[in-house]
């Protein structure tokens, strides 16, 4: 299994930023795919996820009502697109994927982990 973040970068304050992780290695379609993120000083924390194909996306506290997933399963990739940005927002953003979690947006369920893509808001 691998996953590649893609679509960091800098923004200003109130822009938008939309992240992409492609997975791939999977033969089922059993997949749950996770966007977190770490702040520098701070534990790395969940933002959102999804079971691809099917369900509602599940998101943290600071990621609702600004940020929104999005799927393209024809091209196993999972979107993040965040508006409305803030400085707070700047951290290494990561994907990781599994087959199943209880917690979407708890770490400790995942077991593949992208490379991270850094996004700067200031």
């Amino acid at each position: 299994v691998q996953l590649v973040e893609s679509g960091g970068g800098s923004a200003l304050p109130g822009e938008s930023l939309t992240l992409a992780c492609r997975y791939s290695g999977y033969i089922s379609n059993n997949v749950v795919v996770g966007w977190f993120r770490q702040r520098p000083g701070l534990r790395r924390e969940g933002v959102a996820g999804v079971y691809v194909g099917g369900g509602d996306p599940y998101y943290s506290d600071s990621a609702k009502g600004r940020f929104t997933l999005s799927e393209d399963t024809s091209k196993k990739t999972i979107y993040l697109q965040m508006d409305s940005l803030k400085p707070e927002d700047t951290a290494m953003y990561y994907c990781a994927s599994a087959g199943w979690v209880s917690d979407p947006l708890a770490e400790s369920g995942y077991r593949y982990w992208g490379q991270g893509t850094q996004v700067t808001v200031s």
